[in-house]
C-alpha cells in the first residue's frame, strides 16, 4: 500500500484484530499496532484462565497478516507518523484508535502512595493477560482474597478465584450485585450461586482503605470500620478508556475519544473503535458494539470515499455471563431490567430448575428482559428487543416467547 492509503489501527484487542482482519479479507490490508507480548487474545475469556477452565493459549483471536509490537507513545498528526517507545516511527494515511480501557482503581486510602504509580504487593488489577497470570500465580488454596466491586467483572473474577479454591470476600457498594444488568430477583439468584462456591457477599458495604505492611497487602478497612485480613485484593470498579494518546494530539475527548456515525474523529484522517470511543454520548465498554462497530469501519474504509451506505448508529447489546462452578448458571439481560410507572412486567420464576425470566413491556414493545438459568429462550426476546417491532396483542404471544426453547 502507498503511504496515502495505508491504514494503521493502534490497539489488538477484540476490537481491533476484528478490523484489521476483515480489512485483509475486503482487500484493504491494514498494519494492527499492539504493545503486549502475548498473541491477540479474548479479554472477555480471562476469568476462564483464572479460573482454570482455559490454558491461555486457548482463548488467542486469529491473528492478521500483519502484526508488530510496540507502544506507540505520540501521534504526530500533522506529519500522520506514529512514534513509539522504541523509536520507531509509523507513517500512516488512516489511523485508527482501538486503544481500550484500563482498569479504575477506587480512591482508597493506601493504595496508592503519594507519587507512586505500583501497587503495593498483592493487589491486583484484572484487565490483561499479565494481570491474570500474575493473580494465578499468587493464589492457592486457603488464600484469603477480597474482590472489590459486584459488577460484571467482579462477578467474574470472585467466581474464578473461589474455583481456585481461595477464601473469596466480595464486597459491593450497591444493594445488589451486577445492579447496571439484572434486577433484584435475578441478582438474588447470582449471589445464591456464588454463595455456594464459597463466595462470601457483602452487598451495601464501602471499602475505604487497604492496610499495608512492609510493602504487602494485610486488611482491607470497610467503611464502618470493620477490618478484614486479606492475602490478596482485585479491584473491579469498572474501566476509563484509554484516551491519552489522543488528548496529546489534540482530538476532541469526552469520557473517550468522540467519533460521528462513520467513527470519524474530530481528525477526518483518524477513527476510533471499541472501548475507546464515544460515540453519541454512549461509551459502551462491551464486546458486541466493538466488534459491530469494527464492521461497520472495515467496510467504510475498504469501500472508498464514495461509499455512504454503511452509519453506525448504535448498539443494543445483550450482556451474557456463564458462571462455572459444582453447578453452571448462565444468565443474560438486555435493554432495561427496571420498570417505568405505566410498564408492564411478565416473571416466570421456577425454583426447582432455578430458572427465572422477567421481561419488561413499555407500551406495545419489549423494552428489556433478564433470564437466569435455561437461556433457551434468549434468542426469540432478543431478536424481539432488538428489531424494536411491537407485539401481537393479548399475553399469549409474550407468553410464547417466554416459555418457548427453541430461541437459542
Amino acid at each position: 500500500m502507498t503511504s496515502n492509503t495505508r491504514v494503521v489501527v493502534i490497539g489488538a484487542g477484540l476490537a481491533g484484530v476484528r478490523l484489521a482482519r476483515r480489512l485483509g479479507e475486503l482487500g484493504t490490508p491494514a498494519l494492527l499496532v499492539g504493545e503486549e507480548e502475548h498473541p491477540p487474545y479474548n479479554r472477555v475469556l480471562l476469568a476462564d484462565v483464572l479460573a482454570g477452565r482455559y490454558p491461555p493459549e486457548v482463548i488467542s483471536l486469529p491473528a492478521p497478516e500483519r502484526l508488530m509490537r510496540a507502544r506507540v507513545t505520540r501521534i504526530d498528526r500533522a506529519g500522520r507518523e506514529l512514534h513509539c517507545s522504541d523509536g520507531s516511527v509509523i507513517a500512516y494515511g488512516t489511523l485508527v484508535l482501538a486503544t481500550g480501557s484500563n482498569p479504575l482503581l477506587p480512591p482508597l486510602r493506601g493504595l496508592l502512595a503519594p507519587g507512586r504509580t505500583e501497587l503495593p504487593e498483592g493487589v491486583h488489577a484484572f484487565r490483561t493477560m499479565d494481570d491474570c497470570l500474575r493473580l494465578a500465580g499468587a493464589v492457592r488454596e486457603g488464600v484469603r482474597a477480597v474482590v472489590i466491586g459486584g459488577g460484571l467483572l467482579g462477578v467474574s473474577a470472585a467466581r474464578a478465584l473461589a474455583a481456585r479454591g481461595t477464601q473469596v470476600v466480595l464486597a459491593q457498594q450497591a444493594e445488589r450485585l451486577m445492579e447496571r444488568q439484572l434486577d433484584p430477583g435475578a441478582s438474588a439468584l447470582v449471589r445464591r450461586h456464588l454463595t455456594a462456591l464459597g463466595v462470601e457477599v457483602h452487598t451495601e458495604t464501602r471499602v475505604r482503605g487497604v492496610r499495608t505492611r512492609a510493602g504487602a497487602v494485610r486488611s482491607v478497612e470497610m467503611a464502618d470500620g470493620y477490618s478484614l485480613d486479606t492475602d490478596l485484593v482485585v479491584p473491579a470498579c469498572g474501566v476509563l478508556p484509554r484516551v491519552g494518546l489522543a488528548r496529546e494530539a489534540g482530538l476532541a475527548v469526552g469520557s473517550g475519544v468522540l467519533v460521528d456515525d462513520e467513527l470519524r474523529t474530530s481528525d477526518p484522517d483518524i477513527r476510533a473503535i471499541g472501548d475507546c470511543a464515544q460515540h453519541a454520548g454512549t461509551v459502551y465498554g462491551l464486546a458486541a458494539p466493538a466488534l459491530e462497530q469494527a464492521g461497520v469501519l472495515a467496510e467504510l474504509l475498504a469501500g472508498g470515499a464514495g461509499d455512504r451506505t454503511r452509519r453506525y448508529s448504535g448498539t443494543r447489546s445483550l450482556t451474557r455471563l456463564t458462571l462455572a462452578g459444582r453447578d453452571v448458571l448462565d444468565l443474560a439481560a438486555f435493554g432495561e431490567p427496571d420498570p417505568r410507572p405505566g410498564d408492564d412486567v411478565v416473571r416466570l420464576a421456577d425454583a426447582t430448575r432455578g430458572t427465572y425470566r422477567r421481561v419488561v413491556v413499555r407500551k406495545d414493545r419489549l423494552v428489556g428482559g433478564v433470564l437466569v438459568g435455561d437461556l433457551g429462550t434468549v434468542g426469540d426476546l432478543a431478536r424481539a428487543w432488538e428489531g424494536a417491532e411491537p407485539l401481537p396483542t393479548g399475553g399469549a404471544p409474550l407468553l410464547h416467547l417466554l416459555t418457548n426453547d427453541g430461541g437459542s
